[in-house]
């Protein structure tokens, strides 16, 4: 039990290491919508009780709003 908990405590931290890899090309409006979009889907999850309609709603609206954050 123990050897599984080390492999996906691993996999957890190599995929979080690979996500932001991937988001260092990303200009300040995109990362806007990104974390706009992250900060939606948990919050539709916490209102909806972990509802997959509420998780993925709160991460469109969420997206929405931080593509029109502007940071000029």
């Amino acid at each position: 039990m123990k050897t599984l908990h080390n492999i996906t405590g691993c996999t957890l931290v190599a995929a979080m290491l690979l996500g932001l890899a991937g988001c260092s090309g990303m200009s300040q409006h995109d990362t806007n919508t990104a974390i706009g979009a992250g900060v939606g889907a948990v919050g539709g999850a916490v209102l909806t009780g972990g509802s997959a309609i509420g998780t993925v709603g709160g991460a469109a609206v969420g997206g929405v709003i931080g593509h029109e954050i502007d940071t000029k």
